[in-house]
């Protein structure tokens, strides 16, 4: 394996490895402080309910999450394994057709008429070299990590837990849920804005205006729930 091929395959793995953390952190970060929130407005004195209910949230949002992300990574790996099925299906039965979208690949990279002949008949020596070309350049796909399905619940899941319980730990330490919901909203807010920063500075959106959304996102979610529980309770 060349170093080329070394550099992309981490490059990808640490591209994914970003994805995961991204959707199980911005939801973990969310979701329990919204669900701390709303009860906090409706069961002000009683501080064990909210995390207990908290640590539940987290416990269910995890596997929830971590399913999804599973469901997705199996998902991506039957597509492609379908797609390359296929491939070989058109190799067998649509040679001619196949070997001219080789050679329009290759004109379309800018290649003379000759020198695209060239390469084609080259490519189209070895079936699965071939194959692996049209899966590529015909129709943009790469052959996903077998193992990424139960990487990305691993990394999906364990990132909502991180996540969840940075808004849910002030309460361990106060009395009193309000108490707790002031220094979780500081915290939580805190951390929602230097997670949207970072996130936007890797998507190269305004990583100053990123973060601000991110962080209103989550008092918008925390002010909602926590104003219809004290609506209910009124």
């Amino acid at each position: 394996m060349n170093e080329t091929h070394l550099h992309l395959e981490e490059h990808m793995q640490s591209s994914d490895l970003l994805t995961d953390i991204v959707i199980g952190m911005s939801d973990g970060l969310t979701v329990p402080f919204a669900l701390a929130a709303g009860l906090s407005g409706a069961v002000q004195g009683n501080v064990n309910l909210i995390w207990i209910a908290g640590i539940a949230e987290i416990a269910a949002g995890s596997i929830a999450m971590g399913l999804g992300g599973f469901l997705a990574g199996k998902t991506e790996q039957d597509h492609y394994a379908s797609e390359l099925k296929k491939e070989y299906w058109e190799l067998e039965h649509k040679r001619d057709v196949e070997i001219e979208e080789v050679r329009k690949v290759f004109l379309e990279w800018g290649l003379s008429t000759n020198t695209a002949e060239e390469a084609t008949q080259e490519i189209i020596k070895d079936n699965k070299r071939w194959v692996d070309f049209m899966m590529k350049h015909e129709l943009g796909l790469t052959e996903p990590d077998p193992k990424r399905a139960r990487k990305s619940a691993f990394n999906i899941g364990f990132s909502y837990i991180l996540g969840g319980l940075i808004p849910l730990t002030p309460y361990f330490f106060v009395d009193n849920a309000i108490e707790g919901l002031k220094l979780s909203a500081i915290i939580t807010l805190i951390c929602l804005f230097i997670f949207g920063f970072f996130k936007s500075k890797m998507t190269g959106v305004n990583p100053l205006w990123g973060g601000v959304k991110v962080m209103m996102t989550g008092a918008l979610a925390a002010s909602a729930a926590f104003g219809i529980a004290k609506l209910i309770e009124g």
